[in-house]
């Protein structure tokens, strides 16, 4: 059986981001510990840079503003960003980000949900074998699938996940 989970102290996000390089960009840290029920992280998008307009049609997401500023944009409109604002994004909801002249740093959570894996499917099965090359554009959306959390992203141009904020591979 296992043991019950101690509650304790993860990170000091003011030490934390003391610590990161102005030019590191993307999540800054995440909640990584075994058998957590929740995904949590901290992401930094630089002046300019943003998630763009996106929905998520299972999870409500709480973000937090820890330092910069920002826009977001609802169905509503525009709404400014500053520390502290916190944010309820709704599942279901259009929202994008958009960091100001001082960049966006803030801290979002929401329920875990299992990541999509590529790969073999059920143990003993046979392996997926990928159809041969026919020409054209090409099938495989690798390059928007965030290697972080498993989300596609559906926007060519995106340059971080808008589900945890991790650079996606381009």
């Amino acid at each position: 059986m296992t043991p019950p989970a101690t509650a304790r102290v993860l990170v000091t996000l003011d030490e934390d981001l003391a610590r990161a390089t102005a030019d590191r960009q993307g999540a800054l840290w995440k909640l990584a510990e075994d058998g957590r029920a929740l995904d949590a992280n901290v992401v930094r998008l630089p002046p300019g840079a943003g998630v763009a307009e996106h929905s998520d049609d299972v999870l409500d997401v709480l973000l937090v503003v820890l330092d910069g500023d920002g826009t977001l944009g609802t169905s509503a409109g525009a709404e400014p960003l500053a520390p502290h604002a916190v944010v309820w994004l709704p599942r279901t909801s259009r929202r994008s980000l958009t960091a100001g002249e001082r960049g966006l740093v803030y801290l979002t959570a929401h329920p875990r949900r299992p990541g999509l894996s590529i790969g073999a499917g059920a143990p003993g099965a046979a392996p997926v074998q990928a159809p041969p090359a026919e020409g054209g554009e090409p099938p495989c959306a690798l390059n928007r699938v965030c290697a972080a959390c498993g989300r596609l992203c559906g926007e060519r141009d995106a340059r971080f996940c808008a589900r945890c904020g991790d650079a996606l591979p381009g």
